[in-house]
C-alpha cells in the first residue's frame, strides 16, 4: 500500500537511506531538509525535495496542509553529542523545538504514526551493559537530553491526542553517504577523511572507549518496514550492531580497509561516556531478525565509496555559545590551527 510519507533530514546520512528504502517500497516520499549537514545528491530518485528547516513551523504547517502526510519519519537533527554541551541553544532549537513543530502538525493532521530517530545517548553511562530498553535513561549531554525530551513528549501525546509513535535508538551508524567532513561527529568518517588527507587519526584519551559500530545497510530497511507492523507502535527499540569494539580497534580496522599503516595521534581526554552499547533482543522479537554486517565488511564498503568521492571539507561550527572547558583540539580548530577530532 502506497502512503504519503514525510522524511525530515532526508538529504542527510541515515535519513537518505531510510527515504530510499521507503521509495523502493512504493511510498510517496517528501524529503524536508535544510542542507546544513546533508547534500542534494543524497536524496533518492523518486522522492520530492523541499528545502527548509524544521524550525520553520509555518513552512511545516503549510507542507502538511498541502501534502496530507499519513506517516512522518523524523531524522533531522544535529547529532554531535560532545559538541552539544557548548551549543545548547542551537541544540534545543533544532533537536527539541523543531521536533515539537513536527509533532504539533502531526497531531492536527491525524498522522497514523510518528517515527522518531532517537539515540542511545539517552542512556548516558549505564552501570549495566548491554543497555536494554528497560535501562533507566540518564543522558549526560544536551543532545541526549533533547532526544529523551522528545521521546517523553511523544508518549504524552499518545495519551492526550492518540498520536501513535515509534522510537528507534540507533548508535554509531556508519556507511556510504556519511558526511566525512564533519569535524565533530561520526568517528569512522573522520578517520577515513584524515587518512585521505595524509593526517594521523586523532583520538581523545587512550582509545579504550567502547562502542558497537552499526552499518547503515542493516538498519535502514528495518526502519522503513516498521510502519507496516502495528504491533511495533508506541514502542521504543534499540537498533544497530551487537559486538562492541574499542576506538583503538576501530582505528586499526579503518586503516586496514584504507590500505595504510595505522597512525594515531592521542589528544587530551574529554568528558564522554566510556562504555556504550546496547541489546537488540526486543526489536528482533517484535520486528524480526535483521542482518548484522561485520565491521570489516561494512568498513570495506564505506571505504570504496569514500575513495570514489574523495576527502571532504565542511564548514566549521562557528557559533559556540559556551567556551568554558571546550576541548582544546576543537578550540584550535576554530582558530584554523588544529587537526579535526571526533565525537563518538
Amino acid at each position: 500500500m502506497k502512503n504519503k510519507i514525510l522524511v525530515t533530514g532526508g538529504a542527510g546520512f541515515i535519513g537518505s537511506h531510510v527515504a530510499e528504502e521507503l521509495v523502493k517500497r512504493g511510498h510517496h516520499v517528501t524529503v524536508l531538509d535544510d542542507l546544513s549537514g546533508g547534500f542534494v545528491e543524497n536524496i533518492p530518485v523518486g522522492a520530492e525535495f523541499v528545502e527548509g528547516s524544521i524550525c520553520d513551523w509555518q513552512l511545516i504547517d503549510d507542507l502538511f496542509e498541502q501534502k496530507h502526510f499519513e506517516y512522518v519519519y523524523h531524522l533531522a537533527a544535529y547529532a554531535a553529542e560532545g559538541l552539544s554541551h557548548f551549543i545548547k541553544r542551537f541544540n534545543y532549537n533544532n533537536n527539541l523545538i523543531g521536533s515539537v513543530n513536527l509533532i504539533n502538525a502531526s497531531i492536527r493532521a491525524d498522522v497514523k504514526c510518528f517515527v522518531f530517530t532517537s539515540s542511545i545517548a539517552v542512556y548516558g553511562a549505564s552501570p549495566v551493559l548491554p543497555m536494554t530498553e528497560e535501562t533507566e535513561p540518564h543522558p549526560e549531554d544536551s543532545y541526549g537530553i533533547a532526544k529523551l525530551a522528545v521521546e517523553q513528549e511523544l508518549k504524552a501525546c499518545r495519551e492526550m491526542f492518540g498520536l501513535d509513535y515509534m522510537i528507534f535508538r540507533p548508535h554509531n551508524v556508519y556507511g556510504e553517504r556519511q558526511n566525512i567532513g564533519d569535524k565533530y561527529r561520526n568517528v569512522v568518517g573522520i578517520f577515513m577523511n584524515q587518512i585521505l588527507q595524509g593526517c594521523p587519526m586523532t583520538v581523545f584519551g587512550d582509545g579504550t572507549q567502547m562502542r558497537a559500530f552499526s552499518y547503515i545497510g542493516d538498519i535502514a530497511p528495518v526502519m522503513a518496514d516498521a510502519i507496516s507492523k502495528p504491533t511495533a507502535y508506541n514502542r521504543v527499540f534499540n537498533i544497530g550492531a551487537d559486538h562492541p569494539y574499542t576506538v583503538n580497534e576501530l582505528a586499526r580496522s579503518v586503516a586496514g580497509v584504507m590500505r595504510v599503516e595505522p597512525s594515531i595521534e592521542y589528544l587530551p581526554a574529554r568528558h564522554e561516556v566510556q562504555l556504550a552499547f546496547s541489546s537488540h533482543t526486543e526489536i528482533r522479537k517484535v520486528l524480526g531478525e535483521y542482518p548484522t554486517t561485520s565491521l570489516e565488511t561494512g568498513l570495506e564498503r564505506m571505504a570504496v565509496w569514500v575513495k570514489q568521492n574523495g576527502a571532504r571539507t565542511s564548514q566549521k561550527f562557528k557559533d559556540i555559545e559556551v567556551t568554558k572547558n571546550f576541548p582544546r583540539a576543537w578550540l584550535q580548530d576554530r582558530m584554523e590551527a588544529a587537526v579535526p577530532a571526533y565525537s563518538i
